[in-house]
């Protein structure tokens, strides 16, 4: 089948989708977006998260027929064009990157968490968070970086 939908803001197709591909193998693989990291396949680690429609979602649990005519924003969607989005660089500047797997998926976390909150208290961001799974960092750095991005 073919799937149409919108990345990043720019209308793409995929085609010779089969019906149980996720949404997260067509961004990867069809489209070229390797942003959304493919981990536990359960939704259960939060690599993979991107936004349908503006609502945070892990897109291995999404099939990809459920994306048709929608809207898909993923980590590589969300600089601007002066560079990084400010929770881009709030991870790189508080040194909230380690291997680097699960981080795309932290920062849409993030990104919507601001959105929502721009001054969330230390159990706002734990609780936020808290669907993301990090093995390298012990997550303070990356609560740092939510500071950070938050201007706090």
């Amino acid at each position: 089948m073919r799937v149409n939908l919108t990345v990043n803001g720019e209308a793409r197709q995929a085609d010779d989708v089969w019906p149980g591909e996720s949404l997260l193998y067509v961004l990867r693989e069809r489209l070229g977006l390797p942003g959304a990291k493919n981990a536990c396949e359960q939704g259960e680690c939060g690599s993979c998260t991107v936004y349908l429609d503006g609502t945070p979602v892990c897109a291995c649990l999404v099939a990809a027929g459920q994306a048709e005519h929608r809207d898909v924003r993923t980590v590589e969607g969300l600089p601007g064009p002066d560079g990084l989005d400010p929770v881009q660089q709030a991870f790189l500047s508080a040194g909230a990157v380690q291997c680097g797997f699960c981080t795309p998926g932290l920062v849409v976390a993030v990104h919507d968490l601001l959105a929502r909150n721009p001054t969330p208290s230390d159990p706002d961001i734990r609780e936020a968070l808290a669907g993301n799974l990090c093995r390298c960092t012990g997550y303070e750095n990356i609560v740092a970086a939510v500071k950070l991005a938050a201007g706090a």
